[in-house]
């Protein structure tokens, strides 16, 4: 990556406006190596970049790739209409630089999210081509029987779909809970799939997507983390 100016590597990382960046550079608030850089105009090599702004340390990413444990009633949108928005679970930059959810959660579902301000990677995850298995954890009204595992294993019938939908794995869990792994992504699949099945939803978490487990980050509810290249790597069905 060639040198950029450090006005442009703010503005990249979402601190605001490029005039703005340059306010916060010639008041001393950006320090590099050690050293305050008071000229908007110093370039340096942005690609893993250390600085500090505000007395907070930053890594210049090109993208971010974000995993976030989803808490209840937040929307996955950047117009909420009922409930607050899951960016304002993260820092205000991450707006600025237009991370966005790769595909939704409803808002009372929780768990696993991802997020991103990489385009292509948001249409990579969120196509139905890719077959990538996600695992949710279902509570049910009524107790779980070998009967509602074969339904939704075999297939079911949902009113505005043209073929049956089938779960690719769906596992006992408990006398209310079962593991259900889907590929499709439909709208509210899970509870769908479960009403059609004879059955209800009372609570729903996504604990995978591919091979990235949610226990494995160690998110407790409402944290974020990013994710690494061999997290990454994860992402990506075999």
């Amino acid at each position: 990556m060639s040198k950029l100016t450090l006005d442009r590597i703010l503005q990249s990382q979402g601190f605001g406006t490029r005039k703005w960046c340059r306010e916060l550079i010639a008041e001393g608030e950006v320090t590099i190596a050690g050293e305050t850089v008071t000229d908007y105009r110093a370039a340096f090599e942005a690609d893993g970049l250390v600085f500090t702004l505000f007395d907070e340390e930053w890594i210049y990413r090109e993208h971010v790739y974000i995993a976030l444990n989803k808490p209840a009633n937040f929307e996955c949108s950047r117009k909420p209409s009922h409930h607050p928005g899951v960016l304002t679970i993260l820092p205000e930059q991450f707006t600025w630089r237009d991370v966005q959810p790769v595909g939704r959660l409803d808002h009372d579902t929780t768990g696993l999210l991802l997020m991103s301000d990489d385009g292509a990677f948001i249409h990579a995850q969120s196509s139905p081509k890719r077959h990538i298995p996600k695992i949710y954890a279902a509570t049910t009204h009524d107790p779980v029987t070998p009967e509602l595992i074969r339904q939704l294993l075999g297939g079911v019938q949902l009113h505005d779909e043209p073929a049956p939908l089938a779960a690719q794995r769906c596992v006992m869990l408990d006398a209310h809970r079962l593991e259900i792994v889907l590929e499709q992504g439909k709208y509210h699949q899970v509870k769908r799939m479960l009403a059609a099945a004879g059955n209800h939803c009372t609570a729903l978490r996504r604990t995978a997507i591919g091979g990235l487990l949610l226990d494995a980050l160690e998110l407790d509810e409402g944290e974020w983390c990013y994710l690494s290249d061999a997290e990454l790597a994860l992402l990506v069905p075999d």
